[in-house]
């Protein structure tokens, strides 16, 4: 029983030791004498230490078979310890190759290792550590990857905290905009209403203060006029024509007063559509906005990730999709047909780069701009020189520097067309087969004589409400 059980098979539960005289309870499970003891003494109860079930108050025996193995374990490992085989009890001192374990002499002319390669402990000892420390360097140098990925991860798990702040920074402020201009547009509008309300309010009380003097004016006469009714004849008579005259005076019709209610269907009507096309010249609609996750870490955003410019290096993650041997970006949208356009002000630039480029690009290495590494682009260089970027790359002559580029991908003719958007002048074409997604692509100039960068932006389209 012995020889078959493994170490862990004489593990004791409890203490995790070699088992010292090992008592069978009766759920099954083994443990040292003392530790059972131990254990009992603490819970103040017989139960297992191993499932809790509890014993019936009898002694529990001591398993022989076990105490047997553990023991004979116990000795051979003092054995192996010791240097000794365990078979003949001679000093270990040749080792087998094949086997991979010390032998005595006896053993290496035993019929188990008799055809087997072997050599002196010694050398295969300076052997196997020679092995050994290679393979412990390949663990090392995993281990030393695994720590900088650790740390990498620790890094990109701040920055995802402080993009995610950043963001929410944005778009606090975007929508404080958009407050401001509800809110300023509230205050207009009724502005405009308490206006009206003063101007009619005033035009009212003007035609009440004329008719209440009408009204005093003609209760006069009607009061003068009963008076004299109560006359005697000839007072009456007397005063006839006055009275007359006063019976005859000239009275108005009351003036029918048109539009002088406030106008509601102006300031209700459509209340929310006509603030939401006022609005419409307060935002910008972009055919696509940059991608930051792709930025080379020089490069820096504003206008709601539609303008890009050349900055301070900062701490980025070495992401996939980041591009790190070009200073460039990438847009947010990518397409895989059809026909797409934008339009890029490229503004007073010295050098840059625009065109498409294609999604498995590489990244971390550097590459040549031109179709074969998956680029479609056209750029200015020192300010006075336009070339495409085809291999070799091609000058090109233009009537006038162009302030604004517009790009035109046809994916299923596979071509990419540079247009000048200032005379629609063709500056370039691009005829190619794309197999991949195309993304738009942006490289702005360097800082020079510590000068910023001019700014790539991706022009805004016109907004047009239609109503059908």
């Amino acid at each position: 029983m012995a020889t078959r059980l493994c170490e862990d098979d004489l593990l004791c539960p409890q203490c995790s030791d070699i088992y010292c005289l090992p008592v069978l309870l009766q759920c099954g499970h083994n443990i040292c004498k003392v530790c059972l003891h131990k254990f009992w003494e603490l819970k103040a109860c017989r139960e297992c230490p191993v499932c809790r079930t509890v014993s019936i108050p009898e002694r529990p025996p001591i398993n022989l078979a076990l105490k047997i193995a553990a023991e004979e374990y116990q000795g051979q490992r003092t054995s192996r310890d010791q240097g000794i085989c365990l078979l003949h009890e001679h000093k270990l001192t040749i080792f087998c190759q094949n086997d991979e374990e010390p032998i005595c002499l006896v053993c290496q002319t035993s019929k188990r290792h008799k055809v087997h390669e072997c050599c002196p402990v010694v050398e295969a000892s300076q052997q196997k550590k020679k092995e050994m420390a290679a393979l412990l360097e390949t663990l090392k140098k995993q281990l030393r990857k695994l720590n900088k990925t650790k740390e990498e991860w620790e890094e990109t798990r701040t920055y995802i905290q402080n993009q995610a702040a950043e963001n929410e920074e944005a778009i606090q402020e975007e929508f404080d905009k958009l407050h401001k201009f509800l809110v300023e547009e509230e205050r207009h509008r009724l502005k405009v209403l308490r206006q009206e309300e003063e101007v009619k309010k005033q035009v009212m009380s003007e035609k009440l203060k004329t008719l209440t003097e009408e009204i005093q004016n003609l209760s006069a006469n009607v009061g003068d006029i009963e008076m004299a009714l109560k006359e005697k004849d000839l007072p009456f008579l007397m005063d006839y024509k006055q009275t007359k005259k006063r019976a005859k005076c000239n009275i108005h019709e009351p003036e029918c007063i048109r539009d002088i209610l406030i106008n509601s269907a102006k300031h209700l009507g459509s209340l929310k559509f006509g603030v939401w096309n006022k609005m419409a010249t307060h935002v910008k609609c972009v055919p696509f906005v940059l991608d930051p996750n792709t930025a080379q870490s020089n490069l820096e955003f504003s206008e709601e990730l539609t303008r890009v410019q050349y900055c301070r290096k900062r701490l980025l993650p070495d992401n996939p999709e980041r591009c790190t041997s070009r200073v460039c970006v990438l847009g947010a949208t990518g397409f895989t047909s059809g026909k797409h356009s934008w339009t890029v002000d490229v503004g007073q630039g010295q050098d840059w780069y625009i065109g498409a480029a294609a999604e498995s690009i590489k990244r971390k290495n550097a590459v040549f701009l031109n179709p074969t590494e998956g680029f479609w682009v056209i750029g200015l260089c020192n300010g006075d020189t336009f070339w495409a970027q085809t291999s070799p790359r091609v000058k090109l002559v233009l009537k006038q520097k162009p302030g604004r580029i517009t790009v035109k991908l046809d994916f299923d003719k596979g071509k990419v067309v540079f247009i000048n958007a200032e005379d629609s002048t063709t500056i370039h074409t691009f005829s190619d087969r794309f197999v991949e997604k195309i993304y738009p692509y942006f490289s702005p100039g360097l800082y020079k004589d510590g000068k910023s960068s001019s700014p790539l932006t991706v022009c805004p389209r016109k907004i047009t409400v239609n109503v059908e």
